[in-house]
């Protein structure tokens, strides 16, 4: 059973109903709203990475010579570090150690495959600030958790050594909406419809292949990449894009572990500090991103 807080959360959401068509600017608008501050103690430093305009966010006491790469989400139309404070401090903080917060390009001003293009630049000047690969774990939210798998693949391809971990928060990995859930959880899911997917994809590759696996890694061959983390809840419709990736890593012989919340709606974790199934959940990425970064238990 969901606790009081979530349920309290859940209602101010229904409150402000999916919108029936995907206007990336009153998304961009509406997104930087809600992104709330970082928790006390944390401190944001903007800094250009691999020339993409980025922050580092860290915690007090934090470990310098570790770090997580963060992408957000925004369906790679909306999104900023203003609206993703909340989850970039308190995932910071749960995990001891700086946070990468990437500005990549948005689409529709820059399409596929901008964004990945990048989060790859930036990954490479983490390696190239001395930072060993063991070191670094990559992280990302919807858009954000999609552009994380396309961030290693390409990676991957590039011949980059890989990270230590990944974990995808709620991961928009098939462009085309063609999993189960995006009709069986249409009436649980306040946040997202398959209208506004199918916008989206629109802005975001126009008329490129909504198959390509940079874009849409449902389609990739993950062979190779990093442990993998998923979590998604079970009241949104992207739950079979993370139930499928988790299929398609598991195949390819990747260390995957699937999460799936119940009750939860989509990137949930952002409710951090509010919600105590959002401090958990956050808790649980610490517990499998830390020790693998050599961080030790929290």
């Amino acid at each position: 059973m969901a606790s009081a807080q979530f349920d309290k959360f859940l209602t101010l959401v229904r409150r402000s109903p999916a919108a029936e068509h995907a206007d990336h600017l009153a998304m961009r608008r509406n997104l930087d709203r809600t992104g709330g501050r970082f928790p006390d103690g944390v401190v944001g430093t903007p800094v250009t990475a691999g020339g993409v305009p980025a922050a580092w966010v860290d915690p007090p006491g934090g470990a310098s010579d570790r770090a997580v790469l963060y992408l957000h989400g925004g369906g790679y139309v909306a999104g900023s570090i203003d609206s993703h404070r909340n989850l970039l401090g308190h995932l910071a903080v749960a995990m001891g150690c700086r946070v990468l917060a990437l500005e990549y390009r948005l689409a529709p001003e820059h399409p596929h495959p901008a964004p990945v293009t990048d989060a790859v630049a930036a990954y490479r000047w983490l390696l190239d600030q001395g930072l060993a690969p063991a070191h670094l774990m990559v992280a990302g939210d919807s858009a954000g958790g999609g552009l994380t798998m396309g961030t290693l693949l390409k990676a991957r391809d590039e011949g980059l050594p890989l990270p230590a971990a990944a974990v995808t928060i709620s991961p928009l990995v098939d462009l085309e909406g063609t999993g189960e859930s995006m009709t069986t959880r249409a009436t649980a899911d306040p946040m997202i419809t398959r209208a506004q997917l199918h916008e989206i994809a629109d802005l975001f590759v126009g008329d490129g292949d909504r198959r390509d696996p940079y874009a849409a890694p449902l389609y990739a061959d993950l062979t190779g990449l990093p442990p993998l983390l998923i979590q998604v809840g079970d009241a949104e419709v992207l739950l079979d894009d993370s139930t499928r990736l988790a299929a398609a890593a598991e195949a390819a012989g990747v260390d995957v572990t699937l999460e799936v919340w119940p009750d939860m709606i989509h990137v949930f974790q952002g409710s951090a500090g509010f919600v105590p199934e959002s401090d958990e959940a956050i808790a649980h990425i610490a517990a499998f991103g830390r020790p693998r970064l050599g961080l030790g238990t929290s």
